[in-house]
């Protein structure tokens, strides 16, 4: 092998409710990537305990995440699509990169500083180590691209380093194995057994806000339901959301410019556009003017339209788990495949006797 075969991995975490930003934000996106491309689609349980050790349905939120993924158009024959747990290579790689990374690495991560607060001693090893699991996740089927939002950039950026240590500190391990490439890393050449990730930035991710805040990221954690459109949410649920959404006085500009210093008309606009696969500005030339009173159904209608589908879809999975369940078997045993050939390279090249 000359070069390392491009693969896509990336995972959704199984804590609450999947809503419309994480479908317009990811799983949309991994449906598109299908195209052309070996794509590899996690439902990363093993992270979920990073945000709640004891969960009351973990098994109900995997499913939902898995049927999310099915319902939206991902291929499981074509593709992969597994959870994370039914793949312990996963974690043993990671304990190896735990070693690997260094504290001062996992000190500088921002969603640590975020989610652990003021109380940092009191945070979980897991939460600081999260980021090393991470790379283990993708760089266990020797990964090369991995579609990420803003606030996975750091991760993926460390998982870059752990793979350039790991290739620099087991090089000459690496050509007696024989089983390197040879690579350029900025202007050094390195004799590589793991990839370089790379990001997949697919054009201007839309950045779906609260329905009840244009300021704050639409969450599966917010405490109000009306915050966010789920992706389970019937026609009678969108409509009633959509219609409460927060909005200001004023109608629609016809200009882009128009909507600086209005976060939730800002909102509204792009999520009609994403739904619509229309630009911010091909959606004022059509409502600029006009009312949130006429908007607001049009955005309603366009909703049900986009997510109707998909809804229903899910509903028939999960209601006869049955098929979700031999899915997600069928992938487990076609990835742990994959990332046992990975992992048995590892050993060699590591020493150890197994």
């Amino acid at each position: 092998m000359t070069e390392f075969k491009k693969l896509v991995f990336s995972g959704v975490q199984p804590t609450g409710n999947l809503h419309l930003g994480n479908y317009l934000g990811a799983i949309r996106k991994f449906v598109a990537l299908q195209e052309g491309n070996d794509c590899i689609y996690c439902v990363v349980d093993l992270h979920s305990l990073t945000a709640q050790l004891v969960h009351d349905d973990l098994p109900g939120q995997i499913r939902s995440i898995a049927a999310a993924f099915i319902a939206s158009g991902i291929d499981p024959q074509r593709h992969i699509v597994f959870n994370q747990s039914a793949v312990p290579q996963h974690a043993e790689l990671a304990w190896i990169f735990n070693c690997v990374a260094r504290i001062g690495w996992m000190n500088r991560m921002t969603q640590f500083k975020d989610k652990a607060g003021k109380d940092r001693e009191n945070a979980s090893l897991g939460l600081l180590a999260y980021p090393s699991l991470m790379a283990a996740d993708i760089l266990v089927y020797r990964g090369t691209h991995v579609p990420v939002g803003d606030d996975q950039k750091q991760h993926l950026e460390l998982a870059r380093d752990i793979a350039m240590k790991f290739n620099l500190d087991y090089q000459d391990h690496i050509r007696r194995a024989g089983r390197g490439i040879d690579i350029i890393v900025g202007d050094e050449p390195v004799h590589a057994f793991l990839p370089m990730v790379e990001p997949l930035i697919e054009g201007p991710a839309p950045r779906v806000m609260s329905l009840r805040d244009g300021t704050k990221k639409m969450s599966k954690s917010d405490p109000s339901d009306l915050s966010r459109i789920n992706l389970l949410d019937d026609e009678e649920a969108i409509s009633k959301k959509i219609r409460k959404a927060k909005t200001d006085p004023d109608g629609l500009p016809g200009e882009i410019e128009g909507l600086k210093g209005r976060p939730e008309a800002d909102n509204l606009v792009g999520i009609y556009a994403a739904l619509a696969d229309k630009t911010k500005t091909e959606v004022l030339a059509e409502f600029g003017g006009q009312q949130f009173s006429v908007f607001k159904p049009a955005l309603v209608d366009l909703a049900v339209e986009v997510l109707s589908p998909i809804t229903g879809e899910m509903r028939r999975l999960l209601n006869d788990t049955s098929h979700i369940d031999a899915i997600l078997r069928n992938g487990g045993e076609r990835a742990r495949a994959r990332a046992e050939a990975t992992m048995k390279d590892v050993r060699d090249i590591i020493g150890f006797l197994y």
